[in-house]
């Protein structure tokens, strides 16, 4: 009975041991992912509309790098026209690939390494006129879910945008993808308030001076739409509310797409650094904790920082 006694108190303090380990090491390993940096690389070098492009980067490099969040590199194209065969980022390097690039079509060779990195789990975040890009690309309009211009229509996929009662709405009728009236102040209305890009954001700010896109059209599968604005007719847009902030999963990749961000002053605007930060942690599968600062926009107010 003994000698029993004795076994049963050895296996049990071997068990205690090897569980303690266990949860040691799995406490360790949660405390290093979420101490982390994000490894972001930033593609651009090209818009085929937007001759202000080369100001984006600036901005975004400074938002990221006053985070105190990521590492970042930043991968530019050669200039249109020229030659892209030798322009071939590593993706696999990074957790996250932010896209502010319009231009020529890639290679094949970085065509299809880019679908294999978000294929196989990589993060993508899609700024504004990128979402013009590769319009006849059909994994690059599945991976961004909505596009506009470069000839997109309705063979591109539905036109999306909520009707009066706040439904989503996917019309197949024939027409443009892509429109935008003239650039103003707009409002932001929270469509997921708790998804975690969005928690604590508040329901309706007012987003800086900037380009409202609307009637994107695209494949729009496996997409969320986590914000909407309404795009007014006095201003040149179509009346409706049009998804503005919206995430869409590739395979095992996740995907932050914002079609804010015209300019210097409209990337500037804290709405859309704090959206931006927050989807970089979400696509990256990290813990979304960036937090919501005090001079975020108000329901009447714009907060633009300088950088």
């Amino acid at each position: 009975m003994r000698r029993y006694f004795l076994k049963a108190l050895i296996v049990t303090s071997l068990f205690l041991m090897i569980s303690t380990t266990f949860h040691t090491a799995l406490v360790a390993g949660k405390k290093k992912k979420k101490s982390e940096k994000i490894h972001a690389l930033i593609v651009d070098g090209q818009s085929q509309n937007h001759p202000n492009w080369k100001e984006w980067t600036p901005v975004i490099l400074k938002q990221l790098h006053d985070s105190a969040l990521f590492t970042i590199d930043v991968a530019t194209s050669p200039l249109k026209g020229e030659s892209l065969d030798k322009f071939n980022p590593k993706f696999h390097n990074y957790d996250v690939v932010i896209l502010l690039y319009d231009g020529d079509n890639w290679s094949e060779r970085t065509m299809n390494n880019f679908v294999r990195y978000v294929e196989e789990g990589g993060g993508l975040i899609i700024i504004h006129a990128a979402d013009n890009a590769f319009p006849y690309w059909k994994e690059y309009n599945m991976m961004i879910g909505l596009g506009g211009w470069g000839d997109r229509n309705e063979t591109a996929g539905p036109y999306l945008y909520l009707d009066e009662k706040n439904e989503l709405v996917r019309d197949i009728a024939p027409g443009p993808g892509g429109q935008h009236g003239e650039r103003h102040a707009f409002a932001i209305d929270g469509r997921a308030l708790e998804h975690p890009i969005m928690k604590d954001i508040p329901k309706k700010w007012l987003h800086a001076e900037d380009e409202l896109y609307g009637m994107l059209r695209g494949p729009a599968q496996n997409l969320e739409v986590l914000a909407t604005a309404y795009s007014s007719k006095e201003k040149g847009g179509s009346g409706r509310h049009e998804p503005i902030l919206f995430t869409i999963n590739y395979g095992r990749g996740r995907i932050f797409h914002t079609v804010l961000g015209h300019d210097s002053k409209a990337l500037s605007c804290v709405g859309f650094t704090t959206t931006l930060i927050r989807g970089c942690q979400w696509v990256a599968e990290k813990e979304v904790d960036f937090p919501v600062p005090a001079d975020f926009p108000g329901q009447d107010s714009t907060s633009v920082r300088t950088y």
